[in-house]
């Protein structure tokens, strides 16, 4: 294996740890932020039955 060899396979594993971990956190981001809204749409819903 040359050297040119090596250097286009840690290259193509590397990319494809990327489009790993790129999809990884776009699934997490919109997870993360569907929870939000629906924690927030009940706060806002109940607000009316906390006492202060």
């Amino acid at each position: 294996m040359n050297d040119n060899e090596k250097i286009y396979s840690s290259m193509k594993f590397s990319s494809a740890v990327n489009i790993t971990l790129g999809i990884i956190l776009i699934v997490c981001g919109i997870t993360g932020g569907i929870l939000l809204l629906i924690s927030g749409g009940r706060l806002f819903g109940n607000k009316s039955k906390i006492l202060f």
